[in-house]
Parts: structure tokens; C-alpha cells; sequence
């Protein structure tokens, strides 16, 4: 449990980096301003849309009587706009970093700078950093879209689907959600996807405690806009806590986690 609380205050730090640190706070704005525009109109028209969407899936239920016609697609309705708000704020943090690329890794930087020590450096030209961001990003993704057409089918379980679904919902997502915010950090340090994955999943209730919040917070209009450039500072600090360049070590593996 300590390392849930340890998460969360990752991110209250990166928030409070971010907020003393004005130039970058406007600086680290300007991608989720632009992805939340795209985003913003691909909801309004899921909200409208949503009522012929479910009817052109649902033929076979035209000649039911009411009011099971209208129980039937008043509940698909809900859970396919439930979806799309969970796969957006999935997605969101990960479009929104491709986007910024070069604007969240300047950040990550000045973090790790103003941190003191060593400032990693990738060292690839910027259209590799996209590209293998973009791989990642896909991969991660899949993982994503497959936990959500389970957790959209568990929807249907009575009282399960209305109580623990929403509640394990929100855990995939924020731990997707750290996944793809350290991935800056990480990714200047050397490491590819399979030893990040590895490295946060012997850390699974600290990172659901820096995402698990933030994941709440994004479905609040706005709110992601505002806070990615600190979570983006707080992933910087978690990753610079949870690597650590060995010393003395023959060991292949160029980074260790922290054993407290």
C-alpha cells in the first residue's frame, strides 16, 4: 500500500514542477490543445451518432416489443459511449505524446537537468524517436483494446458489470497510462519497450498509483490538457527512481530497479 501513496505523490510532484516552471507549463500545453480539439469532435459525434450506430448492429432486435427494444439499445448506447470515452483517455496521452514528441522530451530533459545528475540523451535523429514512439504506442495500444472488449463484455454481468468493471477499468487505464508517460523518460535512457514493461510490472501498485488518479482526473473537460505537462514531469521522476546506473556491475541489463 505504501507504494500506492508513493505513485501519487509522483504525480503531485510533477504537477507542482510543472506549475514552478511557467515557460514549460505553457510549452508542454500546446500538444494537448491540439489532440483534445480532434478528440472533443470525435465524442460529439459518438454521442450523436451512438443511437445509429447501435440500431444498424442490432437488426435482428426491430421486432422486439417494449420495452425490451428500448432497454436492449438505451444499454448498448451507454456502454459504446463508455468505451469510447475509456479508449479515448487511453489514446489521448498517446497521440498526445507522438504529437509533442519533441516538445514532452525538451521536458522530460529540463526535468532530469533541474533534478541534477546526468541528462540522458537518446541520441537518434527525431524521426526515429517517432517512429519507434509510434511502434510502441501501437503495441501498447493492442494490449489496451483487447482489455477493453473484455471489460466491455464483463459490462453485461449484472451488478459485476455496474460495480467492479467500472473499478477495474479505471486500474487498466491508469497503468497504461503510466506506461506510455515514463515511456519519454525511459526511452532517452536506452530502454526498449520489453524491459520497460518488465521493469513497471515489478512495480505494479506504484505505477497504478501515479495512473490510476490521473486516469480519473482526464475525464474531467480540460483536465488532461492541464496536467499533461506535469505528468509528464512526474513520470520523469518516477523513471529517474526507478532506474538506477550500476555501479561496478558487469551486469548486461544498463539500468536496475531500486530495491526500496
Amino acid at each position: 500500500m505504501s507504494d500506492l501513496g508513493a505513485g501519487f505523490g509522483y504525480l503531485i510532484k510533477g504537477q507542482r514542477w510543472a506549475f514552478g516552471h511557467g515557460r514549460w507549463f505553457g510549452f508542454g500545453l500546446l500538444p494537448g490543445l491540439v489532440t483534445l480539439v480532434v478528440y472533443a469532435g470525435a465524442l460529439v459525434g459518438l454521442g450523436y451518432g451512438g443511437d445509429d450506430l447501435v440500431a444498424w448492429a442490432t437488426p435482428f432486435a426491430d421486432d422486439w416489443s417494449s420495452p425490451w427494444l428500448g432497454l436492449l439499445r438505451n444499454t448498448l448506447v451507454v456502454l459504446v459511449f463508455v468505451l469510447g470515452l475509456f479508449l479515448a483517455v487511453i489514446t489521448f496521452t498517446a497521440v498526445t505524446l507522438l504529437v509533442g514528441q519533441p516538445f514532452y522530451e525538451s521536458l522530460s530533459e529540463e526535468v532530469d537537468r533541474s533534478e541534477g545528475g546526468e541528462v540522458p540523451e537518446s541520441g537518434l535523429p527525431l524521426w526515429r524517436e517517432l517512429w519507434i514512439s509510434a511502434c510502441d504506442s501501437v503495441r501498447i495500444l493492442l494490449r489496451v483494446a483487447l482489455y477493453g472488449v473484455l471489460l466491455f463484455a464483463l459490462g453485461f454481468i449484472p451488478v459485476i458489470g455496474q460495480t467492479v468493471v467500472p473499478a477495474l477499468g479505471f486500474c487498466v487505464t491508469g497503468y497504461f497510462l503510466a506506461q506510455e508517460l515514463t515511456a519519454v523518460a525511459l526511452q532517452r535512457r536506452g530502454m526498449v519497450l520489453k524491459d520497460r514493461l518488465a521493469m513497471l510490472r515489478g512495480r505494479r501498485m506504484l505505477v497504478l498509483g501515479f495512473g490510476v488518479p490521473l486516469a480519473l482526473s482526464f475525464l474531467v473537460p480540460f483536465v488532461a490538457v492541464l496536467l499533461m505537462p506535469g505528468a509528464v514531469a512526474g513520470a520523469t521522476l518516477l523513471a529517474r527512481d526507478l532506474t538506477v546506473p550500476p555501479a561496478q556491475d558487469p551486469a548486461p541489463s544498463p539500468y536496475t530497479l531500486h530495491k526500496n
